[in-house]
């Protein structure tokens, strides 16, 4: 693929003209103001795109507390939780985390994505108190806005790169991920897909393997391969960018262009 079409794709990978895609469930927004018709104090607000939802209790109680190994400090829970997603839930929570009093109590990844190649994700933070884990969620599902602007979806399958500059706890704990170092991850699906973006990230300066991810032992047999991956920041920004132009362009050959669910937004 050479750089007129990539920059063709980029710039018609908007999630307006496919807004209503079973896969990705919707145009982008986070609305903390759509109505709560029942006024329930648990909701704190959704993200259309994968269909995300944030919560909290203020008590938890304690046969749960105790199920999710949390010490007797932590009296709040807060959750974001997303249909279609996995990084994207956790780069964006890996945010939230770093703002606010709170610990990721554990990171689930669903066999989901609405019917399609992938996972859902659920994000559980905990603090000891409510206002900290509200406002961790808040902050998370704001984020979404970034984090889904490079996950790519199309009839034929999906794909995603993440890039951050100093990892967090959430990402960390989701994937491994060296605390404070930089951190990549390619998602590529169908599973061949995925395979030559892994391979291009990783020829693509000094980087290093952090974990090889495939359906048999690791991603509850969704029909993808991921990759992570640390390194210097420019050369892990680098390996996600040549990973991104591939996965775009196989995922062409279909014949329809990949939609993002945001706006691409790593450059």
């Amino acid at each position: 693929m050479n750089r007129q079409e990539l920059a063709h794709i980029l710039s018609s990978a908007t999630a307006d003209d496919f807004a209503t895609d079973v896969l990705l469930g919707g145009s982008a927004s986070f609305k903390p103001e759509v109505t709560n018709p029942y006024n329930m104090p648990e909701y704190v607000g959704s993200y259309e795109s994968g269909k995300n939802i944030g919560i909290v209790i203020a008590n938890l109680d304690d046969n749960i507390r105790n199920a999710l190994d949390l010490g007797p400090q932590y009296h709040a829970i807060g959750m974001l939780s997303g249909r279609t997603g996995a990084c994207t839930q956790v780069n964006a929570c890996d945010v939230g985390v770093k703002s606010t009093n709170t610990i990721i109590s554990r990171v689930e990844l669903c066999r989901d994505s609405m019917g399609g190649a992938g996972h859902g994700c659920t994000v559980i933070f905990a603090g000891e108190n409510v206002a900290d884990c509200r406002r961790a969620v808040e902050i998370s599902l704001e984020e979404l806005e970034n984090t889904y602007g490079d996950v790519y979806g199309c009839d034929a399958g999906h794909m995603e790169v993440h890039f951050s500059a100093n990892a967090g706890e959430a990402l960390v704990k989701a994937f491994g991920a060296e605390y404070g170092k930089p951190f990549g991850m390619t998602v590529g699906a169908p599973a061949a897909v995925g395979m030559v973006m892994a391979d291009t990230a990783l020829k693509q300066g000094d980087i290093k393997l952090i974990q090889y991810m495939d359906s048999l032992e690791v991603t509850k047999m969704t029909n993808e391969v991921n990759i992570t991956f640390t390194g210097d920041a420019a050369a892990v920004k680098s390996a996600v960018l040549a990973a991104r132009a591939k996965g775009l362009g196989l995922l062409s050959s279909w014949g329809q262009i990949p939609r993002s669910m945001s706006k691409p937004n790593i450059k």
